[in-house]
């Protein structure tokens, strides 16, 4: 049975096509993996479907009565309300059915007999939609939950506009999850997620009994949880049975049989050209001429999808440091109360450092306490001898208007705007997306220009904080090589160990000296 159908979709943004002529058709129980690299166009179909943009043509059309659950990068969460009212949320359309069975109950007493028959048979569907959806466990439900994404360490009762971007988005996945849709749309839910965090959804996922449409560039993750492919890329969006290696393979295979029909047609047309051009001025050969003029008329040309631009990184190397790089003494990090115990650290020049452990534990505030950007809790720390930073902020909150260019050209004033141009084209943007406001941009692509300005600047020392959010696969295999070429140090936040592990020297594990109960 169809849950979802699109039929000759077509959508752009101004004189840039993302979708032409696309159709797709989701069925009940199909685990889909919806890739393409950044800027496709993923979260913007996400969009489409979910009426939150109207397309420019084609319809979507929804089976009756289906739930849709959407997890997306930008969703917001009122403030004032605390992690339990988010999570309870969940179930509101159940709080909603017992205040009709309240109701249904204060008119029985006027009720004729007939009336207070069909009340009877109302209040008992009721009675049986809240017990078969867990009504009267909700809070246990919530507490069950919030431990396995890790809201329990927070705290319920906090509330959300104290919290960070990862914790926002662990908030609405559990609430997402809660509800329990008929389809889940998931926009790279893993973005916030610890290692730990990550399993418990890969096990949640597998076992899902409905449908999901999942956008992630982690692919063991992708991998493990789906059994569909939708490929999106040159506004086609093409379908796959298996998994994410399984698509590479057949997609190598018709991109190589490709290739090799368009170089055989070429030589083809080269040749016909050829022929007509030397045989269509001589009578005798020029009916032949015509006959080949003609085949080249009603050839059916085969033409290569332009290639994307690769990005490119190399960072810019500043002087050697000293020997130490930072030691910090009985150093306590925290804000308003103190998440770690009294840390003595110690990094010298060389070592590629990776934080790794549960979210909340206070790796980036290590990491902003080390930089000065907040003051310690109690403690030093001292940096060493100089020190030229490059810091990778893991989230920007604020929108920004500026376009790429002005972005980049403001940190780099001494630049021209060619230099500019091709700076931001080697980290693989297109000058459409160059050209154009960072706002509109998607996750990958913002994080593309801020990386263009970070390997543009002389650095010894990078402090990067979860900087593969949001990257699709050839930009993390491109940044994972120049972070291994990097002759200066590093201290790197990641929750990806296919990422980290061939680039790191040293793993610190912040679960050991944290002040929480993990």
């Amino acid at each position: 049975m169809s849950i979802l159908t699109v039929k000759n979709l077509s959508h752009g943004f101004g004189d840039r096509a993302i979708f032409n002529d696309v159709s797709f058709r989701l069925l009940k129980g199909e685990h889909v993996g919806l890739i393409g690299a950044n800027g496709e166009g993923k979260s913007t179909f996400m969009n489409i479907i979910t009426g939150t943009f109207e397309p420019d043509a084609g319809t979507i059309e929804w089976a009756k009565r289906v739930r849709v659950g959407y997890l997306d990068q930008h969703t917001k969460l009122e403030q004032g309300m605390t992690i339990r009212d988010a999570l309870r949320g969940a179930f509101q359309y159940l709080f909603d059915l017992e205040t009709e069975m309240n109701l249904i109950c204060e008119k029985m007493g006027d009720a004729t007999p007939e009336e207070l028959e069909k009340m009877l048979e109302d209040m008992g569907n009721i009675q049986d939609i809240l017990t078969s959806n867990d009504f009267y466990i909700i809070d246990s439900k919530v507490e069950e939950i919030g431990r396995a994404l890790g809201l329990s360490s927070i705290g319920l009762d906090r509330e959300v506009q104290d919290l960070s971007g990862g914790q926002r988005t662990k908030v609405l996945l559990a609430k997402l999850l809660l509800e329990k849709p008929d389809i889940l749309l998931l926009d790279e839910p893993t973005n916030y997620l610890d290692e730990s965090h990550i399993d418990w959804l890969r096990r949640y996922l597998q076992e899902y009994e409905n449908a999901f449409i999942l956008i992630s560039h982690d692919i063991p993750f992708l991998n493990s949880v789906i059994n569909l492919i939708y490929h999106m890329e040159n506004q086609c969006l093409d379908r796959y049975v298996g998994d994410y290696d399984n698509f590479m393979n057949i997609y190598e295979s018709k991109k190589s049989q490709l290739e090799s029909a368009y170089k055989k047609q070429q030589q083809e047309i080269d040749e016909l050209k050829d022929f007509v051009a030397r045989n269509k001025a001589r009578v005798s050969t020029r009916n032949m001429a015509m006959s080949r003029q003609k085949k080249l008329d009603k050839m059916d040309v085969i033409e290569l999808a332009k290639e994307k631009p690769k990005p490119e990184f190399k960072f810019l190397p500043a002087r050697a440091t000293g020997k130490m790089i930072f030691e910090t003494k009985d150093l306590v990090i925290g804000y308003d109360a103190p998440l770690s115990s009294p840390l003595n650290l110690y990094m010298e020049r060389g070592q590629k450092i990776a934080l790794v452990g549960a979210n909340g534990l206070g790796k980036t505030t290590l990491l902003k306490s080390i930089l000065g950007l907040i003051p310690a809790y109690s403690g030093d720390v001292q940096l060493g001898d100089y020190l030229h930073l490059g810091y990778f902020e893991q989230e920007i909150r604020e929108a920004n208007y500026k376009t790429c260019i002005e972005e980049v050209w403001q940190e780099f004033p001494a630049m021209e705007q060619r230099e500019i141009r091709a700076a931001l084209a080697k980290c693989g943007l297109t000058t459409k997306h160059i050209e154009s406001k960072v706002v509109v941009l998607s996750g990958g692509e913002q994080a593309k220009v801020r990386l263009c300005k970070l390997i543009n600047k002389e650095t010894n020392l990078l402090l990067l904080d979860e900087p593969t959010n949001h990257l699709d696969v050839d930009a993390k295999e491109e940044l994972k090589r120049a972070l291994k070429e990097y002759k200066g140090s590093i201290l790197l936040i990641c929750h990806e160990p296919e990422f980290y592990r061939d680039v790191v020297t040293h793993v610190w594990n912040c679960e050991e000296w944290t002040t929480k109960v993990v």
